[in-house]
């Protein structure tokens, strides 16, 4: 029984010890409060998470400074394909037979208007012919056992005169630019590898075969 007596008188004593610890003024429980998150806050939109309601999103504005009277954009990186500095309106869609781009971008023309040329990779074709007869991979007219090698040497490289028919979506890589307010700013800064990276491609003349056993190759 003395033990029990001595258990409950040692724990009144520590609770009121503890209760007397405890700081229940006003500017105590103010500190405590936390913040209320509003769900408006959440997204980039700023808007409720229920509902499209009161929602707008950001007007799109691209340019509409006409070819040959626009500034061009710095590339976002070195080799990255350049972005389009004018109006793109009437010119799209593009198609196989119907390309508006060509009249001023082909290599020859370019020189003559101030216009980015199309570079040399867009003139070559990297999609060889394969087949298979008779059991046999058959790749540019070559049998070969695995389109795959170590060193590439089954890659066809071949030089056309003419656009290659897997480049003709110009808008496929390139694209106008929206001069709108970007939700996320943007800090990326290129490390261009090239003195002239920030305007033109460096993947040309032997470029385009970095890295490939030309010797084994098909031409």
């Amino acid at each position: 029984m003395k033990t029990i007596t001595i258990l409950l008188s040692s724990l009144i004593a520590f609770t009121l010890f503890m209760t007397g610890c405890v700081d229940n003024t006003p500017q105590a429980k103010k500190e405590v409060a936390k913040p209320v998150v509003s769900e408006e806050s959440l997204g980039l939109r700023k808007t409720g998470l229920y509902g499209e309601a009161t929602t707008t999103s950001s007007k799109t504005e691209y340019t509409h400074t006409a070819p040959g009277e626009s500034v061009k954009f710095k590339r976002a990186f070195q080799d990255a394909p350049p972005m389009i500095s004018h109006t793109v309106e009437g010119m799209l869609p593009i198609k196989i037979d119907s390309n508006q781009c060509l009249s001023c971008h082909m290599p020859k023309m370019a020189r003559l208007v101030n216009a980015t040329a199309i570079p040399k990779s867009h003139f070559t074709n990297f999609r060889p012919s394969t087949h298979m007869i008779d059991g046999q991979i058959v790749k540019s007219g070559r049998v070969i056992e695995n389109t795959s090698t170590a060193n590439l040497g089954n890659v066809s490289i071949v030089r056309q005169g003419e656009l290659v028919g897997a480049r003709f979506n110009c808008t496929q890589c390139h694209a106008p630019q929206s001069q709108g307010n970007l939700a996320v700013e943007n800090k990326f800064e290129a490390d261009y590898t090239h003195k002239d990276g920030a305007k033109r491609s460096t993947w040309s003349g032997i470029k385009l075969m970095e890295g490939i056993d030309t010797s084994k190759a098909g031409n």
